[in-house]
């Protein structure tokens, strides 16, 4: 099992930029592929980006270019760098693990809130 605690988010202006941050423990981080979520109010969880352990990414269409997610296997940590922010970006962000044999995410951390005034 591995834990997850999400940091970073706050309240910054359109256009502006934040990078949150997600530090794991428990097994083997590099055994996981680590993904970046969001859900904002009244709408569902949506997938934002996921990293492979070898470094590989992925990124839904509507943050391509804007995001980038990043991990760092030595220090279990993995990244999201948010640039352009727009006031539709605000959202509780939530970080999330899964082995990478396995397509759902099982773990979960407990979000940070991201909030862009426009």
């Amino acid at each position: 099992q591995v834990q997850l605690v999400e940091s970073g988010g706050g309240l910054v202006q359109r256009g502006g930029s934040l990078r949150l941050s997600c530090a794991a423990s428990g097994r083997t981080f590099s055994n996981y592929v680590m993904g970046w979520f969001r859900q904002a109010p009244g709408k569902e969880r949506e997938y934002l980006a996921h990293i492979w352990s070898s470094g590989s990414t992925y990124y839904a269409d509507s943050v391509k270019g804007r995001f980038t997610i990043s991990r760092d296997n030595a220090k279990n940590m993995v990244y999201l760098q948010m640039n352009s922010l727009e006031p539709e970006d605000t959202a509780d962000y939530y970080c999330a693990a899964r082995v990478e044999s396995r397509t759902v995410f099982a773990y979960w951390g407990q979000g940070t809130q991201v909030t862009v005034s426009s």
